[in-house]
């Protein structure tokens, strides 16, 4: 599980984050979600650590986060626009981050690879993948290490339709196990296919945290879209 607790950001004049309280339970893919300029980028960035908040705590699996490098190894993160070294080759990238992680689980990065569809890609440089190749090799990085908590940050943005199939069927799976899952998008029928929980920001605090039947209920709405969208005319 992930905890957050009166997290506040400011940034010059800019209030990023103000007093986001909020918890992502285990065995759940939590879907977070708001307008740009939102806060949802600073909260993420927040629980990986590459963001430090003026105020408020951390909690992952258990572990006070900040301060605490060693918890980051138990997060396995896609950002939305991943790069890579250009002259590497995408096995090399896998290799590298093997060894600064001093582990080699071989027998998950084949399977990865597989079900990504990366065999054929191996031996190309990083910088003459396309988008959505990056994006699986993004996607083999963040699964491998089997970690107990995942942030996936616009994560189907450039897949071509079996790879977005079978990365939801992944995320599916790995909430089965038990996995912490936070999860942002802008296709809100994507979030809607693949949520247990909504978190809905806005200008930098927490208008709505709960199921989505929870947010249905409250706002009489089916669709996720419609929902978000009644929570922004209500504000």
């Amino acid at each position: 599980m992930v905890r957050v607790e009166e997290l506040t950001k400011r940034y010059g004049a800019l209030e990023a984050l103000r007093g986001v309280s909020a918890e992502f339970p285990a065995g759940e893919v939590t879907a977070v979600v708001g307008p740009n300029a939102s806060g949802k980028t600073t909260l993420m960035k927040s629980i990986l650590g590459l963001v430090i908040p003026d105020l408020g705590r951390v909690w992952v699996d258990g572990e006070v986060a900040l301060g605490n490098p060693g918890v980051r190894g138990k997060i396995g993160y896609m950002p939305q626009d991943p790069r890579f070294p250009e002259n590497v080759k995408v096995a090399e990238v896998i290799e590298l981050i093997e060894g600064l992680r001093g582990e080699r689980p071989r027998e998950a990065v084949e399977e990865l690879v597989g079900e990504f569809g990366l065999g054929e890609h191996l031996e190309k440089p990083a910088g003459v993948l396309s988008g959505g190749t990056r994006q699986r090799l993004s996607a083999v990085l963040a699964f491998m290490f089997d970690p107990p908590v995942l942030i996936l940050d616009e994560p189907t943005a450039g897949l071509d339709p079996l790879a977005s199939s079978r990365f939801k069927d992944r995320v599916l799976a790995e909430r089965d196990r038990g996995k912490t899952i936070i999860m942002t998008s802008h296709v809100m029928s994507e979030l809607e296919e693949l949520a247990d929980r909504v978190v809905f920001l806005l200008e930098g605090a927490v208008i709505f945290s709960g199921s989505l039947e929870e947010l249905r209920r409250a706002t009489g709405e089916e669709r996720l879209e419609r929902a978000v969208a009644r929570l922004m005319e209500e504000r």
